[in-house]
């Protein structure tokens, strides 16, 4: 009770972050990119295409790390750093996570190809070694280097490192620079580097068959056995223990377990030198194994490594239901979705509450969008490309805009017209034209209701300019009122404004007779209110007044007669309070209207007598 706190609770609190505003921006190219792209394509073509997409995503990824890396390295406070370091965390395994989705269900790399792709994963994302190395590389005597084969310091071999990674390439280079340091033990580098040389890998080409391909990898094995058992190493526990990982020994991989860091990489070195030509569906018993040995028991799976356990398993549901879960935010689940359901992937799998699970999931994100006060622009995308629930959901959330300037109203307008949302167009124009009325801004109030084609807010604003004109004389905002076109027929007073705007054209353009008509028909008509009846027969004194007659009898008759009206229709209570400015008024009109009608009678009785 004695509480004092107010607490702020945001949807997604990751929009707010500025160096994510690059994923959500560029990744919202892709996704529309994506929505407009061929569907005509079939085959090879179309998966390379699916495949091209989920590559951009990645890059956008990646970039978005790479950036709040730097952010974090730059940063001197330590909440931000901490911020920074966790965020580069949450993209590195989102990344790593996308990669394999990519490899496993948008690619479906086939047998051969797949143990390719999955080193590829594999070495992209574990990168430490790549830096030391290169320094150890560029010394003039590598051998002696202090990080050379120092294993108890650093926790990981180079060879080993590059051997576990199947980095043949870079493995030989180093022992080529250990073996010319070393003359006496040349011929038994020089063997395993033959070996090294020999190992058979699969061909992304197609240039060989897996039958091939597995002929050639026994026979590379049994070689490798031979010279196991022959002893060629025997006097090198470092060499023999890297013969032994090329067998593919269980024991000799797990004895680097250090050097592998993570279970899924432990699982692609293993395929590597046991079974490079594991089928797809053959992961999931490889991959459960691999984790039981690695973790032992001595720690629980991570939720990441429930999300890959998942992947490995072709259960792509479980994936994203994992990620939702993990994850903080719905960008990631919403574009590996709807790339899937490109695939035709998720095409059997609706939620039991009606929408399917992209659109479900795009729904999620793009609300999240509409709490930021720019991204909100889009979301709009988003829902425009959910075909069940899009429209209701844009209604809803659109009105929930704050319109805080009269820009981004006519953005949130034009949005709305586009896609003939005629209800949330006349709520924008009824909240604006309130607004514009409020700061006593009469014609932006109008052009507003107009556009609502609000005809009561219409009248009630149209009352504003004629109350505003009997008080200062003048008209406000002339240029709205002289091009109001066919819109002043929206309500009659707003046709009354526009016309008595007309009048005071015509009288300053000095075409009187055409003034005079006007005037007559704005009170015959009965558009005009009443209460402006005085104001109009006011302005027919300086008619009256004029040299040559402007007024016919049948018009002076018909002005008498509204005079009278106007008199007549006030109590004795009214008349009593009438100022002696408006008795003036009445007795001039009544003089003006007496003394016009004696000219006209005159001049009409000398026209018909000539």
């Amino acid at each position: 009770p004695s509480s004092s706190r107010v607490f702020v609770v945001r949807k997604d609190q990751d929009i707010y972050i500025q160096t994510l505003r690059k994923l959500f921006n560029e990744s919202h190219g892709i996704f529309i990119g994506l929505q407009r792209s061929e569907e005509e394509l079939a085959g090879k073509s179309r998966k390379a295409q699916l495949v091209q997409v989920s590559k951009n995503y990645r890059s956008v990824i990646r970039a978005c790390m790479e950036d709040m890396h730097q952010a974090a390295i730059s940063t001197r406070d330590p909440a931000l750093h901490s911020q920074y370091s966790t965020q580069v965390s949450i993209l590195s395994a989102m990344e790593l996570i996308w990669n394999l989705c990519e490899i496993l269900f948008v690619e479906a790399a086939a047998a051969g190809p797949l143990l390719l792709r999955l080193l590829d994963w594999v070495r992209l994302h574990v990168c430490d070694v790549d830096n030391m190395v290169r320094e150890v590389l560029s010394s003039e005597n590598p051998s002696k280097h202090e990080l050379f084969w120092n294993a108890a310091n650093r926790w990981f071999l180079q060879v080993d490192v590059f051997v576990l990674q199947g980095r043949m390439d870079e493995a030989r280079h180093l022992l080529a620079k250990e073996a010319s340091a070393n003359p006496t033990s040349v011929n038994m580098y020089k063997t395993l580097d033959d070996l090294m040389k020999k190992m058979p890998v699969p061909s992304l080409g197609n240039t060989q068959t897996l039958t091939e391909m597995e002929l050639k990898w026994q026979h590379w094995h049994e070689e490798c056995q031979r010279y196991l058992q022959d002893g060629t190493f025997a006097s090198n526990s470092h060499m023999e223990s890297i013969c032994k990982i090329l067998l593919g020994d269980e024991d000799a991989i797990l004895e680097k377990k250090e050097l592998l860091t993570t279970w899924y990489q432990f699982l692609v070195t293993r395929l590597l030198y046991s079974h490079p030509t594991v089928k797809p569906m053959e992961l999931r018993f490889y991959a459960q194994a691999c984790m039981d040995l690695f973790l032992g028991g001595e720690s629980s799976p991570e939720p990441l490594d429930t999300i890959l356990m998942a992947a490995f398993e072709f259960e792509m549901h479980q994936v994203i239901k994992e990620c939702s879960i993990a994850l903080s935010n719905w960008w990631f689940v919403a574009h590996l979705t709807d790339l899937l359901d490109h695939c035709k992937l998720l095409q059997s799998h609706n939620l039991y509450f009606g929408s399917n699970m992209r659109e479900f999931l795009l729904l999620e994100y793009a609300s999240g969008l509409f709490s930021h006060h720019s991204l909100w622009q889009l979301g709009v995308d988003y829902f425009d490309h959910c075909p069940e629930y899009g429209r209701v959901y844009l209604e809803l959330h659109i009105e929930r805009i704050p319109l805080n300037t009269e820009q981004k109203a006519l953005k949130v307008l034009r949005i709305c017209e586009q896609r003939q949302m005629h209800e949330q167009v006349r709520s924008i124009c009824k909240i604006m034209a309130m607004k514009a009325l409020r700061n006593n801004r009469l014609g932006s109030a109008l052009s507003w209701s107009i556009r609502a084609k609000d005809a009561a807010f219409a009248t009630l604003i149209s009352d504003r300019f004629l109350k505003d004109y009997c008080e200062r004389g003048c008209f406000s905002d002339l240029d709205l009122i002289d091009n109001l076109g066919p819109s002043m027929l929206l309500s009659d007073r707003l046709t009354f404004l526009g016309k008595y705007r007309e009048f005071h054209r015509l009288y300053g353009e000095k075409r009187f007779s055409e003034a005079a008509k006007l005037l007559l028909m704005l009170m015959t008509a009965h558009i005009a209110p009443c209460s402006f009846w005085m104001t109009l027969l006011t302005d027919a004194l300086p008619l009256l007044e004029q040299k040559e007659v402007i007024f016919s009898a049948e018009q002076t008759y018909e002005l008498m007669r509204c005079l009278e009206d106007l008199t007549a229709g006030k109590s004795d209570k009214q008349k009593f309070q009438d100022d002696d400015v408006e008795t003036m008024k009445v007795e001039m009109l009544r003089l003006a209207l007496a003394r016009n009608l004696a000219r006209v009678i005159v001049k009409e009785g000398t026209l018909e007598g000539s």
